[in-house]
């Protein structure tokens, strides 16, 4: 099982053994723990729960903390789940690092994007607007006309228009891995990732190599 969780340190570069440039994110990866296991029997589903970060006890719900000490594992501040085929590798209890991965893996980098508050239609999905002449003088950036005539008469939900931008669910895939550090559980990925820097993520073997 390859996938960890770790946060977002930021960007910086480094040079490859031709001497060009690469662009990598440094993201401070595990040590996770394997938390509970996910079996097709009892849950219909196979998958491995990890948690990565000591809390404070106090921090936590005694419904957190029970699941924990189940398996005498530190209070864990985040808990996530992993699909996998196969739980044969790993057993409840583990500690899993970034030497998992190595140099040249390729692998999936899931993480919540930048919020950036309310947006117009024009930059949240690139309406063109408006014409900027004929007498129009506030239409510019307008999204224009939505809905239809009598029938429906309303506009459908979901359409494009005006509305909160960014903080979504976004993986960045199949990104090479350039820089393993486990004695400073730092996993370097070729270029962005999403998020801000301490935006939490998930490292997860990539699904489309």
């Amino acid at each position: 099982m390859k996938g960890l969780i770790g946060k977002k340190i930021g960007m910086t570069q480094i040079f490859d053994e031709t001497g060009e440039v690469v662009p990598v994110t440094l993201i401070e990866a595990g040590p996770c723990y394997v938390t509970h296991i996910r079996r097709p029997k009892r849950d219909k589903y196979t998958a491995v729960q990890l948690g990565f970060e000591e809390v404070n006890p106090r921090r936590l719900t005694g419904g957190q903390l029970g699941h924990l000490k189940h398996h005498d594992l530190p209070p864990l501040r985040y808990l996530r789940e992993f699909r996998v085929k196969s739980t044969k590798d790993v057993k409840e209890g583990d500690a899993l690092t970034v030497e998992i991965f190595s140099v040249g893996d390729r692998v999936d980098v899931i993480g919540n994007s930048k919020g950036k508050g309310f947006a117009g239609a024009v930059k949240r999905y690139g309406f063109r607007g408006g014409p900027q002449t004929h007498g129009q003088s506030d239409r510019l950036r307008a999204p224009g006309s939505h809905g239809a005539t009598s029938t429906p008469g309303r506009v459908f939900k979901g359409s494009k228009g005006p509305g909160h931008m960014g903080s979504v669910r976004v993986t960045s895939e199949n990104v090479r891995v350039e820089v393993v550090d486990g004695e400073r559980n730092l996993l370097g990925v070729r270029g962005s990732v999403p998020g801000p820097r301490g935006g939490l993520v998930m490292i997860k073997e990539a699904r489309k190599q």
